[in-house]
């Protein structure tokens, strides 16, 4: 019996023993895939071997045969049922995606069948995004000073703000709002805005450089 292991971004498959069945090995190897699948599913941003082998405390070569089970249990080629996400390489990282086959699906239930008010905390996030994008998790974090995943991952699922773009050398991934958003305002444009001056002091939280 074989399996494929990665040999990081851009990888190549090569074929490798797998651990016997009900063995130490398979025993242990099996914990360490369920531990990245827990963290990936929780992950706002695609995560670097390095990084999971990191917060895991386990070798490279493991973290590596472990994206690898991951992905061909998603893909139902390892004897699984195909899932409705697949694990994919992006940006140097890996993260868990919905399959863009369920997209609609997935937009259906977002935007129409859990149409809950948001709370303050993604009112806040979301004020920050629209007037600092494009902007990453992280500076929408220091600005408001707490942890905004959740938030940012519940806004994403309402269609309200998107992945703009990644950047190349942090691997951060930066956001902006979407026309949805502007439906919702109803304006035509981010530069209907209101302005922030008025109610800010000068310098205040971040918004040195808003109107």
């Amino acid at each position: 019996m074989t399996t494929d292991t990665l040999a990081g971004p851009g990888a190549t498959r090569t074929p490798s023993a797998a651990p016997a069945p009900g063995s130490a090995l398979a025993v242990e190897a099996a914990a360490l895939d369920r531990s990245l699948e827990a963290i990936l599913m929780v992950a706002d941003e695609p995560q670097s071997l390095l990084h999971l082998g990191t917060a895991l405390r386990r070798p490279l070569s493991d973290v590596r045969r472990s994206i690898a089970r991951l992905v061909s249990d998603f893909d139902g080629t390892a004897g699984t049922v195909r899932r409705g996400f697949e694990l994919r390489e992006v940006a140097g990282g890996w993260r868990i995606y919905v399959r863009p086959e369920h997209d609609a699906a997935v937009a259906d239930f977002v935007l129409t069948q859990n149409p809950s008010k948001l709370s303050q905390a993604a009112l806040e996030t979301l004020a920050v995004i629209a007037y600092k994008q494009p902007i990453s998790r992280g500076a929408v974090a220091s600005i408001r000073a707490v942890n905004v995943d959740s938030v940012v991952r519940t806004l994403v699922g309402r269609g309200l703000i998107t992945e703009v773009f990644t950047d190349s050398e942090t691997g951060a991934i930066n956001y902006g709002t979407t026309n949805l958003l502007l439906t919702q305002l109803g304006i035509n444009s981010l530069d209907e805005l209101p302005y922030l001056s008025p109610l800010l002091a000068d310098g205040a939280n971040g918004f040195e450089d808003s109107p």
